[in-house]
């Protein structure tokens, strides 16, 4: 009994001689309904205090076609073999294969980057073998021909190996893209970024204040 006086005559002087603040009482107090301890179960009885379900990492955040410097000796990956002859293919395989996600490691297919003929540079309408920026930027190729375009895709957005040459895959991708190709036409407007479609977790937060 006699310590608890001392302690409330301790308590008294220091809050008199402005040593102690009536907050810090209360933060300090285990029994505060202002705890941080309250305050952390209050967070997390709150339903909306959880993380935000649209906040996963967005798969075309990070651009997978950027380049972090020019490889040309990754170039060998991409480029057409000695002696190789292209093969005729199947563009409906290689129409279906384009929208197949299952042809990448990380989810994505050709469509991703490509919804509605998006994200082709307006090189895309030139014959191949020709320029392009992706190609030199990241592999330092100064020309690249279409079977080497798809080949750059699938080892970049895609995160793949590269198709075997002589597969029927990848002629029927060349022959689909050559089918594209000839219905191509450059829109000055369309974003650079293969990777600037919509984000589908940008949707408004389902718990954001009204």
């Amino acid at each position: 009994m006699a310590d608890a006086s001392k302690s409330h005559v301790l308590a008294t002087t220091l809050l008199a001689a402005g040593l102690m603040s009536l907050g810090g009482m209360a933060a300090a107090s285990p029994c505060s309904p202002c705890s941080a301890r309250d305050r952390k179960e209050a967070a997390t009885r709150n339903p909306c205090a959880a993380k935000n379900p649209c906040a996963a990492k967005n798969p075309c955040a990070a651009n997978p076609c950027a380049a972090k410097a020019p490889n040309p000796c990754a170039a060998k990956a991409i480029m057409r073999p000695a002696g190789y002859t292209p093969m005729k293919g199947d563009a409906r395989l290689g129409e279906r294969l384009f929208n197949d996600p299952k042809l990448s490691t990380n989810g994505m297919s050709c469509n991703t980057c490509h919804t509605g003929g998006a994200a082709y540079a307006a090189s895309f309408a030139q014959p191949y073998p020709h320029p392009v920026q992706m190609a030199l930027d990241n592999f330092g190729m100064a020309q690249i021909h279409l079977d080497e375009m798809v080949q750059l895709c699938m080892v970049m957005p895609m995160a793949a190996q590269p198709l075997d040459w002589q597969s029927k895959e990848l002629a029927a991708l060349v022959a689909y893209l050559g089918e594209v190709q000839k219905t191509f036409r450059p829109n000055p407007c369309a974003a650079r970024n293969p990777c600037a479609a919509k984000n589908p977790c940008a949707a408004k937060n389902p718990c954001a204040a009204r």
